[in-house]
């Protein structure tokens, strides 16, 4: 097999520039998050497939286009790849309520093949769509420190206006903590000490003037501030509310629920609908289940230890076995390079 060339596009354009997404592992809003494109610009090379985003490569020479979540079809870069006759494939990590443009038919068809977590778009078209998880590096052995602390949350402080989001739902868990058991809970996260303004835009520009922004933010007497590293955080929690930025969307399996496992800390999880599918029902409390939030703290404060500890063992039996394999940048590598190269007619 030859030399083969693929340029690539992220929606983030900034991760485009100087091969950034591939050279490293930590994206803004977490911990190891580009780890698996690492992985796929690596293990390409060693393969003799050449991954580069589209500012660090001649357009007109590559094989193939991989984009990452739907592009700004205005950017010059992108309509020049557009322009070619070469396979364009897509990988959406963005679920619909942040990204409708991932979830528009009419955009589908730009594409040979589409990478996606969407059990819905992969049970109506197995050929066009391609199941590929939020991928990571395995651990073998999950972190078992000594648990100081009950529960924890660590997420961004956002806004959104739709029925399945769940942003004000952690709102709420904290709201709740604050008022009956702050002793027990502490959040971490970007931008709860600043007010996030929504609506028109020249409203939103608002944003932009931190002075203001700080001046309007509400209280949360359970904040501990921003993060380096969410493992070193999770890890001194014996649980941690878990809840994807939205619910009952099947597949949407982020790495809010891994990130738990590999710190040793339960999740208490709240989104895809048919998790258990995916993840054994044993590895995870299911939010769901309560009847309301004094019943969820009752059942976390009054757990024996004994169970406790099968729930971190049947975590790292799930992470050491084959259901887990579909998770790790390995698979994510393999993945995306054999549908390319089978786009592309190429045996290796």
């Amino acid at each position: 097999m030859g030399k083969i060339k693929i340029g690539v596009w992220n929606c983030y354009e900034s991760l485009n520039f100087d091969n950034f997404l591939f050279k490293s592992s930590n994206a803004p809003i977490g911990d190891d998050l580009l780890l698996p494109l690492n992985f796929l610009y690596e293990n390409g090379i060693d393969n003799n497939v050449f991954f580069n985003t589209l500012p660090m490569c001649e357009v007109e020479d590559q094989d193939a286009f991989l984009f990452i979540d739907f592009p700004d079809m205005r950017n010059s870069l992108v309509k020049k790849a557009f322009m070619t006759n070469k396979p364009k494939f897509l990988i959406i990590f963005e679920s619909e309520l942040i990204k409708k443009e991932n979830f528009d038919s009419d955009n589908h068809v730009l594409f040979d093949k589409i990478f996606t977590w969407s059990d819905v778009l992969i049970k109506n078209n197995r050929d066009k769509y391609k199941k590929l998880n939020f991928s990571y590096d395995l651990p073998r052995q999950i972190a078992r420190t000594k648990k100081n602390k009950l529960c924890t949350l660590i997420a961004g402080n956002k806004k959104l206006n739709h029925p399945l989001e769940l942003y004000s739902k952690r709102i709420e868990v904290i709201r709740w903590f604050e008022k009956n058991h702050i002793e027990d809970f502490d959040f971490y996260g970007t931008g709860w000490d600043c007010y996030y303004f929504t609506g028109p835009r020249f409203v939103r520009a608002l944003n932009r003037i931190k002075p203001i922004t700080r001046l309007f933010a509400s209280n949360f007497p359970s904040y501990k501030g921003k993060i380096a590293s969410k493992k070193d955080v999770l890890q001194k929690y014996k649980f941690s509310i878990c809840f994807e930025n939205a619910r009952d969307i099947p597949g949407y399996i982020t790495e809010k629920i891994f990130d738990c496992f590999f710190a040793g800390c339960v999740p208490i999880y709240w989104g895809a609908n048919n998790i258990e599918e995916h993840i054994p029902k044993n590895c995870f409390i299911d939010f769901t289940q309560f009847s309301n939030l004094d019943e969820m703290y009752q059942y976390i404060t009054n757990m024996p230890d004994g169970i406790y500890q099968k729930y971190l063992n049947d975590i790292n039996e799930f992470l050491n076995g084959e259901d887990c394999y579909s998770y790790s940048i390995e698979f994510f590598s393999k993945k995306i390079n054999s549908v390319i190269l089978k786009e592309l007619a190429i045996e290796k």
